[in-house]
């Protein structure tokens, strides 16, 4: 019996993860000394993470501490859109990151042109913010999935429903 295999290729934010990130990131800029009496604070809104600080220099700071927590707590970085740091009020500096969830239209199709140049049979199609691959071999869609590791995309790619 021939039975179709597949699994769905999604790019999506654990928010949880992020949230527990963040808090770690806060407790640790409240307890290093080089933050004593300084303004930093990140907050998460809807879709976006905002971090403040007194000063460019303090706000790298702030944001490598917030990138060390998010890697060790599994939370992609790729999945992070920079905007510019720009002032806010009382002196301090505000920097807004856009947080991408979902594939968009371009990487979909930049990811169903990888899995063809491979020449394995199996099939690919766009769903929404998620492309869903199907095969009849398992092996054939292992090696999808080791090609897509391997490429170097701007986003972050997970592999779900695997059946």
């Amino acid at each position: 019996m021939a039975s179709e295999n597949s699994f769905d290729i999604v790019s999506k934010l654990d928010m949880q993860e992020l949230s527990n990130a963040v808090d770690q990131a806060l407790r640790e800029i409240g307890t290093r000394f080089d933050f004593k009496g300084s303004k930093s604070d990140i907050t998460i809104e809807k879709d976006e993470l905002v971090v403040v600080s007194d000063d460019d220099y303090k706000l790298k700071a702030v944001l490598d501490v917030l990138l060390s927590k998010m890697a060790k707590r599994g939370v992609p970085i790729k999945n992070l859109e920079y905007g510019k740091a720009e002032p806010a009020a009382q002196g301090t500096v505000r920097q807004r990151i856009k947080l991408k969830q979902g594939i968009d239209q371009d990487n979909a199709k930049k990811i169903n042109n990888l899995i063809r140049d491979t020449k394995l049979k199996v099939k690919s199609q766009i769903m929404g913010d998620q492309i869903r691959v199907t095969g009849k071999s398992r092996d054939d869609l292992q090696k999808v999935i080791q090609t897509l590791k391997a490429a170097d995309l701007p986003i972050e790619l997970q592999f779900v429903n695997y059946r």
